[in-house]
């Protein structure tokens, strides 16, 4: 992913963070009735349930995480094409209206959190969600994400968020994953 992500961020995003929210969740869940359910399972199951928050939370942000990654590939990035370019065209007028309502997403999320591209099954959505909050809990499908924690850029980008966003649409995006999602819905 270099030189938009360096390899010291996905050692300690993906080596470190990433995993202790698979390893917590599996401590939490072990012996109990969702020992056995998916993530998205559990996500469903817990959101909204104070009393398993930390099971929802440490659930919602290994899937986060999980998903973020495959929303990236090297020599990603730019415009999709295909049915995705047309679909994004018809809900954000054009490609550049949907990267600067995705951006303004992004970056607006105050604290932690993530931008998302989603599809309620009628309309494809830009939302953004604080802390662990994943749009699986709300029902929409996912198609892409970024994620806005520090732990996903300040290494690289230190208080630039913009630009690491910036980085992430016109170099990682995996829009073929993406197009992938949205056939799926």
């Amino acid at each position: 992913m270099a030189p938009y992500l360096s390899s010291r961020t996905l050692s300690f995003h993906y080596g470190k963070h990433h995993r202790g929210y698979i390893d917590k969740v599996n401590e939490l869940v072990k012996g109990s009735d969702l020992a056995e359910s998916s993530l998205k399972e559990i996500i469903k199951t817990t959101a909204g349930d104070e009393k398993r928050l930390a099971i929802f939370n440490n659930a919602a942000q290994a899937w986060n995480h999980t998903f973020y990654w495959k929303c990236m590939r090297p020599k990603g990035g730019g415009a999709p094409s295909g049915e995705l370019e047309k679909k994004i065209t018809a809900a954000f007028g054009s490609f550049e209206n949907f990267e600067k309502e995705f951006t303004e997403a992004a970056t607006t999320q105050f604290g932690s959190g993530w931008a998302w591209l989603t599809s309620d099954g009628k309309s494809l959505k830009v939302v953004k969600t604080g802390n662990a909050f994943t749009p699986l809990a709300y029902g929409q499908t996912p198609l892409l994400t970024i994620d806005v924690w520090e732990h996903a850029y300040y290494l690289d980008y230190q208080n630039r968020r913009k630009d690491y966003i910036a980085a992430f649409l016109d170099h990682l995006v995996n829009w073929d994953f993406v197009a992938e999602n949205l056939a799926n819905v």
